[in-house]
């Protein structure tokens, strides 16, 4: 099926794209080690990621590439689960089955490319996606984090109860606005589907607490203020309806600390079948606003 050209998407280009019917739809799913990255999206004179897999892709295919990612991560965030995709010139098979390779070669070792599979022109890894996941880990121990897992998760001073870190989170489910856990952004809605919010204790780490949190998508340091918040009811400075009592707002809260960004990372994203992903796509593309969906 012929996807109709977008005007975001490249131009034509000697050795690029010479058209859409020419071209096909690659997923990639990514992890990366965000420490030494200033985030996802591609910035002048800055290492991110977009940045790196970019030029990886383009080198190894020679053909210039534009990559749209399921969710933004930022500076020092990491991502086990991240999805993105990018249009190619339609090559042979076995150069399709040999790119993940020569892919991963290219890269560097604090990125890696999962998978690679051919999408249907519907798939948009931004705008189909139903939902993402991400976790936050934070460590109570006295000596803090382990020291092999020191990039990816936080040293908490402070004990921290978990009935009353989900007695608050079970509170914040459902679709509000969130406008006092965002960074707002200009001509951007804030009304958000939070479909998962718990805490369980990491398996075999006794100090190490998980925070799981899933929705229909993030707006900008949104986990990291839920979490930060959270903190304050965990060890006891907020009750359990404090963070949920900010719903009402519509600007950001000055009281919400925003947590550490090295203990977040983006585990995963949900897509529908192929036969919905279009239509997935037109009803996320729609302003949401609160009752909509």
């Amino acid at each position: 099926m012929s996807r109709p050209h977008h005007p975001d998407e490249p131009a034509v280009t000697d050795g690029g794209l010479v058209g859409v019917s020419d071209s096909f739809r690659l997923r990639l799913d990514v992890a990366y080690d965000g420490t030494d990255f200033s985030g996802w999206a591609q910035q002048p004179t800055r290492r991110t990621v977009q940045g790196v897999l970019t030029e990886a892709i383009s080198t190894v295919l020679r053909i210039p590439v534009r990559i749209t990612v399921a969710g933004r991560t930022d500076a020092g965030v990491h991502a086990s689960g991240q999805v993105c995709h990018v249009d190619l010139p339609a090559p042979s098979e076995p150069q399709v089955e040999g790119l993940l390779r020569r892919l991963n070669r290219f890269l560097p070792v604090d990125v890696r490319v999962h998978a690679l599979s051919r999408v249907p022109d519907e798939f948009d890894a931004r705008f189909s996606a139903l939902r993402r996941h991400y976790r936050y880990r934070v460590s109570t121990a006295p000596f803090g984090a382990e020291p092999l897992r020191a990039r990816d998760t936080v040293a908490w001073p402070h004990p921290l109860d978990p009935a009353l870190l989900n007695a608050a989170s079970e509170r914040m489910l459902g679709e509000h606005d969130f406008a006092a856990f965002c960074k707002r952004r200009e001509g951007a809605t804030t009304v958000r589907a939070l479909q998962r919010f718990d805490w369980s204790p990491a398996p075999g780490e006794p100090d190490v607490l998980v925070a799981s949190v899933s929705a229909d998508a993030f707006c900008h340091s949104m986990v990291r203020s839920l979490v930060g918040a959270l903190f304050e009811v965990g060890r006891g400075h907020r009750p359990p309806e404090w963070p949920a009592g900010l719903l009402g707002r519509t600007v950001r809260a000055s009281e919400v600390t925003v947590a550490p960004p090295h203990g977040l990372s983006l585990a995963g994203v949900d897509y529908p079948g192929d036969d919905e992903l279009a239509a997935r796509a037109e009803q996320t593309r729609r302003i949401r606003v609160p009752g909509t969906g």
